[in-house]
């Protein structure tokens, strides 16, 4: 008698929390944002984010890199980072420091480059630069070609020939009336007093670009711009920060995705994390799904393998942030109906 009493409790217990999994699973959960234009809908092919501005294709972060990116591949999302000059404009580039991409060094070897990137006390900082010091460089110089050419290397006039480095309002600017349907990624990359400078400057500069305000994610991986965005520019569609990424996938793996209330518009991440040696894949369509129920669009990065690229497509995602947009250009088309 004791047990099957005892059988029936664990009988009961097993039922609510089957019940509990059903429920929470079943219930549409509260979307993250109502309207978000990085979610593509059902059956359609993922966007093209050109990370960098399609670094493989043409000189990184350079308006020459965004030109073609957008006029001639045909991108849906232009893709980088920002950082605050030392006169406080806005300016796109992947390091907080220049030397790595132009001719601040003058003309010294790429492995002369490379070592004297390696030495934190030799590089030119953004933050310690003003725009008419960096636009003196030409963001080309290091660049080559399929055929290993460093073709922009002796280029007189880099302004006219866009490898000037890039300011947030000259992008908004160039394409605002031609391209008014262009999306944005960026990652404000400073903290502190900086960071927050950076955030009322973008706003203020979106603001003068009023279509671009809803067409337009920011993340950061500083916890206080996050904040910063939430609390003073609550209007901004913003992405997850690391930690806000991480609880929303293990609460999605474990089935309880009622118990994550973040409140970002895009989900960005790799194919996989790496925790303490661990492995810990993140391509699963289980996944693209749950987050779709919320409304959020699931980005993935940095995917330059075809392969990569065929999976993500057939996995549905939203987006596809690849250095090489020229070669997903053509992989999508194999897709199109």
């Amino acid at each position: 008698m004791k047990k099957f009493r005892a059988l029936k409790i664990i009988g009961c217990i097993l039922a609510v929390i089957v019940l509990f999994f059903v429920v929470v699973n079943v219930i549409p959960p509260k979307k993250n944002v109502e309207n978000n234009p990085f979610v593509v809908e059902k059956g359609e092919l993922p966007m093209i984010a050109a990370h960098r501005g399609g670094g493989k294709n043409n000189p990184e972060n350079t308006m020459l890199a965004f030109s073609e990116a957008v006029r001639t591949i045909g991108v849906d999302i232009i893709e980088s980072d920002l950082y605050l000059t030392a006169d406080g404009y806005l300016v796109y580039n992947h390091d907080d420091y220049i030397d790595r991409t132009c001719n601040v060094n003058g003309d010294i070897s790429e492995e002369e480059v490379d070592e004297l990137c390696d030495d934190e006390s030799k590089r030119h900082y953004i933050k310690d630069m003003t725009l008419a010091e960096l636009q003196q460089y030409n963001f080309g110089y290091y660049f080559k070609d399929k055929n290993g050419e460093r073709i922009y290397k002796d280029v007189e006039n880099i302004e006219e020939a866009g490898l000037q480095i890039a300011t947030v309002d000259q992008l908004f600017e160039t394409f605002y009336e031609s391209h008014p349907d262009l999306l944005f990624i960026v990652e404000i990359k400073d903290g502190g007093d900086r960071g927050r400078e950076a955030c009322r400057i973008l706003a203020e500069t979106l603001d003068k670009y009023p279509e671009y305000k809803d067409q337009i994610v920011i993340g950061t991986f500083n916890d206080e711009i996050e904040q910063e965005l939430k609390t003073n520019y609550p209007e901004l569609l913003r992405g997850a920060p690391t930690g806000s990424a991480a609880k929303f996938v293990l609460t999605q793996y474990l089935g309880v995705n009622i118990f994550d209330n973040g409140d970002f518009a895009c989900l960005q991440i790799p194919l996989s994390y790496d925790i303490k040696g661990i492995n810990i894949p993140l391509d699963s369509m289980s996944l693209v799904r749950r987050a779709h129920r919320r409304n959020i669009a699931v980005q993935y990065w940095t995917i330059n393998d075809p392969d990569e690229m065929r999976m993500l497509i057939e996995m549905g995602v939203d987006c596809i942030m690849t250095d090489d947009p020229v070669l997903l250009s053509e992989i999508l088309k194999e897709y199109q109906k």
